[in-house]
């Protein structure tokens, strides 16, 4: 196979990778605008769109054919495949805590346990936070009670005694 011959390969397959890559992130915009609840819209915005940006940027590796420019299209890449997910998740989780997810359409539900969970142990966490801050001042009014004590004695000690 001669180069001519890779070069028109090298071609074709990038173009099927861009159009393949095209039609998924045209495929993920079109869910986004007509899925209707949350969590379905979040996962056509996120997963046929990597997809479709990784298609497309090997579309252009194959075009471009430039090592520091493949190696720049493979970070991104890479970025792009650490952070979706990450914002997603970040996104439905923001969006079941505002009441956005209905619960109807949950099959399984592990967040509300989850949440229940730590909002116990954040009102125990105040309780005894609150408890602290009463023993302290407590103990602060006993000090302050035993120095005003303390301070009366010595004041009784330094009067002369008075003399009928």
């Amino acid at each position: 196979m001669g180069s001519d011959a890779w070069t028109t390969v090298a071609d074709v397959a990038a173009g099927a990778f861009l159009l393949g890559g095209s039609f998924l992130a045209f495929a993920a915009g079109v869910g986004v605008l007509r899925f209707p609840d949350l969590l379905a819209r979040m996962h056509a915005g996120t997963k046929p769109q990597t997809l479709g940006l990784v298609l497309v940027l090997a579309g252009l590796a194959l075009r471009i054919r430039s090592a520091p420019a493949v190696w720049a299209l493979v970070l991104v890449a890479i970025f792009q495949m650490l952070t979706a997910p990450v914002a997603a998740h970040m996104v439905g989780r923001a969006g079941y805590r505002t009441g956005k997810v209905p619960s109807a359409t949950l099959v399984v539900d592990e967040l509300t346990v989850d949440m229940r969970r730590a909002e116990r142990a954040r009102a125990e966490q105040m309780r005894a936070e609150q408890m602290r801050a009463e023993q302290m001042r407590a103990e602060q009014m006993h000090a302050e009670q035993m120095h005003a004590e303390h301070d009366e004695a010595g004041r009784s000690e330094d009067r002369p005694a008075s003399r009928e």
